[in-house]
């Protein structure tokens, strides 16, 4: 078995299709992937999937095997990334990133810290999803992070800032936002505005768990990749939406917010980093912001 083998199962797996898997990702010939898949099978000892002329469907043997071949191919990017760094001069750059939204509320005060500490360093802003902030601190793109604790993030490091709770957000010309608070049997009465998984698996972890408890089906009827989007869907729709509560820094006159009744669910806003880089002047930058969960950054 070799990474060959890794990458083709995952490009399957991902693409539901061995044939676009091969035109579209792999650029080999299907019969040639089918035999690799076959051959991948046969190492492992067992099937890893159905295959209909719909395409692919992964079997539990196979969901568990897609896990790991993705970790491992990570891992081996990272390893890639670190050493292509380490043979060429340190960069003059330090890269922050934020979970989109966020940046109204920490940049200006974490901006002071990191010119305190950096003065003669450009700072690089970037604004993203948590899995593709975890991914740039995995391979080492970006140097510090706000972000959610993403669980397929190897190395990186984690310290929770403060939790959250979620929040409602409506037209402010709704039905509900008359009241003080919603139930949340009425939200799943209503147009639900939400994430995909790939885009905040944490979120949609959060609130799928959330329904569950109650017994509410939270499946969302609009998904949208940040919450700008849907704040703007909100808007657009008349429909609502279940986020953070830090969406109210986003919120125009025409989009509300309102509490959930009951204990609401929360949220962790983490700030990450790679354990490998042991530069103490990170630490220090780590600490200072760690201060702000009270101060100017926190809630």
């Amino acid at each position: 078995m070799d990474l060959r083998h890794f990458r083709y199962f995952v490009a399957v797996a991902e693409e539901g299709s061995l044939t676009v898997a091969a035109a579209e990702r792999l650029f080999t010939s299907q019969p040639s992937l089918s035999r690799q898949i076959r051959d991948l099978e046969a190492e492992l000892g067992c099937e890893l999937m159905t295959r209909s002329t719909k395409g692919i469907e992964l079997n539990v043997a196979g969901l568990v095997f897609l896990s790991h071949a993705r970790a491992i191919l990570l891992q081996v990017q990272t390893a890639v990334d670190a050493t292509r760094r380490a043979a060429v001069p340190a960069k003059a750059s330090f890269e922050l990133g934020f979970l989109t939204g966020h940046e109204f509320e920490w940049l200006p005060a974490v901006m002071r810290i990191m010119h305190d500490a950096l003065p003669r360093t450009k700072i690089v802003v970037h604004s993203l999803s948590s899995p593709d902030l975890a991914d740039g601190l995995a391979r080492g793109k970006i140097d510090l992070a706000f972000l959610r604790h993403e669980q397929e993030a190897p190395g990186v490091a984690f310290e929770l800032l403060r939790e959250e709770p979620l929040i409602v957000l409506m037209p402010a010309d709704h039905r509900l936002a008359a009241r003080k608070s919603i139930r949340p049997q009425d939200i799943a009465a209503e147009r639900l505005i939400g994430t995909p998984r790939d885009k905040s698996p944490v979120l949609r972890s959060v609130t799928d768990a959330y329904g569950a408890r109650l017994g509410i089906d939270l499946e969302p009827d609009y998904h949208v990749d940040n919450i700008s989007m849907a704040v703007s869907l909100v808007a657009s729709t008349g429909g609502i939406a279940l986020m953070p509560l830090y969406a109210e820094n986003l919120l125009p006159p025409t989009v509300v917010s309102r509490p959930l009744d009951g204990p609401p669910p929360t949220i962790g806003l983490y700030l990450g980093y790679h354990q490998a880089n042991s530069a103490p002047l990170l630490k220090t930058i780590v600490s200072r912001i760690s201060e702000l969960r009270t101060g100017a950054g926190g809630a």
